[in-house]
């Protein structure tokens, strides 16, 4: 069989960037990327140019863990825009290390997979930070706060569920692929301004805090263009609205069942230039 293992992964949104903030929080949302690892190469190949791939097999074999294959192809089917804040690249590696663990054999707590996702973000170029916290929403429902620092298994500082997930829809505006590439300097010299979005996570405000973390975000990046479309989405009707990761999707959350102010926040997207998906939190069915 050509097929030889599987792994899934979803996408996420932010609700404090560890660049900023000093902790990292992220929230698993309903896009979901399928992988399939094979033993044969298939008639499309993966587009990955930022090797995300490649660093997942090498910090695969510097654990220790054998390749369960001379040669590594994979497919991948993904409902997560790349590029976008959306945590595609945690998403592509959790999903691949889930299938190199069902090829091999392997069973590696989530915190494991965790880490060495974070190596390979690392080693690839695609984070700053390693970016643990999207890759716990990647594995993983709801939502937690990460000390980037520690290890996976260490750094949790609170976690919990998403708050009635079915009584909201996730509505994300598409601006196209980032151009505004993080600053370190300029995220640490925001700093003080991610303080409003750490004080909400505290007290579990998830919604404040996704849009406290957005406008310190816009600020860091000089994206005064997202900054205006999170707050004309509020002004539609949205009850949060913010940047996403690095940019450049803006995601929005308001109550389920609320057609007419979805309907307008439809038209002003379109009236922008910009697409717009709709979604919902990641949870688990009791």
């Amino acid at each position: 069989m050509p097929v030889i293992g599987e792994g899934s992964a979803h996408g996420a949104c932010s609700l404090l960037h560890a660049l900023g903030a000093g902790y990292g929080a992220s929230l698993g949302l309903d896009l979901t990327l399928r992988l399939r690892l094979r033993d044969d190469e298939p008639t499309k190949p993966v587009d990955d140019p930022s090797g995300v791939l490649d660093a997942v097999v090498e910090v695969w074999e510097a654990a220790g863990l054998e390749k369960p294959a001379e040669n590594l192809h994979w497919q991948v089917r993904s409902s997560i825009p790349v590029g976008q804040g959306l945590k595609s690249s945690a998403a592509l590696s959790v999903a691949a290390l889930r299938a190199l663990c069902a090829a091999s054999k392997v069973e590696l707590e989530n915190s494991d997979i965790v880490d060495l996702s974070s190596q390979a973000q690392l080693a690839s170029g695609v984070s700053l930070t390693g970016c643990i916290d999207d890759a716990w929403a990647a594995i993983e429902p709801g939502w937690k706060v990460i000390n980037p620092n520690l290890p996976a298994a260490e750094g949790i500082l609170m976690q919990g569920p998403f708050p009635d997930p079915e009584s909201w829809i996730v509505l994300i505006v598409l601006r196209g692929p980032r151009e505004l590439l993080p600053d370190p300097g300029r995220f640490a010299n925001t700093g003080p301004q991610f303080q409003k979005a750490i004080t909400a996570i505290e007290q579990e405000s998830l919604l404040v805090a996704l849009t406290e973390n957005g406008r310190a975000v816009a600020n860091a990046l000089g994206d005064s263009a997202g900054r205006r479309v999170a707050n004309d989405l509020m002004v539609w009707g949205a009850r949060a609205a913010g940047i996403t990761g690095s940019g450049s999707a803006v995601v929005a959350f308001l109550p389920s069942h609320n057609d007419s102010t979805k309907r307008r926040i439809q038209s002003f997207v379109e009236q922008r230039g910009f697409t717009m998906i709709e979604t919902a939190v990641w949870f688990e069915e009791e």
